[in-house]
């Protein structure tokens, strides 16, 4: 047991050394091999391995053949861990959860939206507004439906451009698998209405609307 904790305390200093040399940018674009790594750090073959394992599951590394272990742009680096996101969301939400996701959302998605619409590259629109067109011929009790709502809000996060919101498209897809089915049972629900806010969310990117795409998804998190 102490002889564990010691070789994940050891592996934790690795991963933080070779981080510090990854940020102020000692090794470059590729890591140099285990070995030479592990002498450096004068630690065993299996202790490197292990914090090199870590860091690959961060997406921080890219191990390719033939060229070695690539170090990826840190805008690419896993700042929000997207198995502890989804093993939440699994279990049964409380009304506190259920609070505190709705509020995630009306502060991430405008914005998210508004972004999208001023900075999102052509290819972003047209990924969006496919992605739109794909969820609205779907009505909410049919195959597909949660999968086609994910989509479209994960491809809206993209084209925001900004890295964060990026990494927290786990949390709202989680988010509307969570709220979906509740609002689904709610009494007079019967589907998406025309012409509600997921529609002005997808005309608002299209015209390229930062204020109006703002506004429609607020109306959105709201509802759907």
């Amino acid at each position: 047991m102490e002889q564990g904790n010691k070789d994940r305390s050891l592996v934790s200093k690795v991963m933080d050394g070779l981080v510090t040399g990854i940020v102020e940018e000692k090794y470059g674009a590729i890591l140099p091999p285990q070995d030479v790594l592990s002498k450096e750090f004068d630690v065993s073959r299996t202790v490197m391995r292990e914090a090199l394992s870590m860091l690959l599951a961060r997406d921080m590394l890219d191990v390719r053949p033939k060229i070695g272990t690539r170090i990826r742009p840190m805008s690419d680096w896993r700042m929000i861990d997207e198995d502890v996101v989804n093993w939440r969301f699994r279990a049964k939400p409380d009304p506190l959860f259920l609070r505190d996701v709705i509020e995630f959302r009306i502060l991430i998605e405008p914005r998210a939206s508004a972004q999208a619409a001023a900075r999102g590259s052509a290819a972003d629109i047209a990924a969006v507004r496919d992605a739109f067109e794909a969820f609205r011929v779907i009505r909410p009790a049919e195959p597909g439906y949660q999968e086609a709502d994910e989509l479209f809000h994960t491809r809206i996060v993209v084209a925001s451009g900004n890295q964060f919101f990026k990494q927290m498209a786990a949390i709202i897809r989680g988010a509307l698998s969570t709220v979906n089915p509740i609002v689904s049972l709610a009494p007079g629900r019967r589907g998406r209405l025309p012409g509600t806010p997921a529609a002005a969310s997808g005309s608002a990117r299209s015209r390229r609307s930062p204020n109006i795409g703002e506004q429609a998804t607020w109306r959105n998190a709201m509802c759907c």
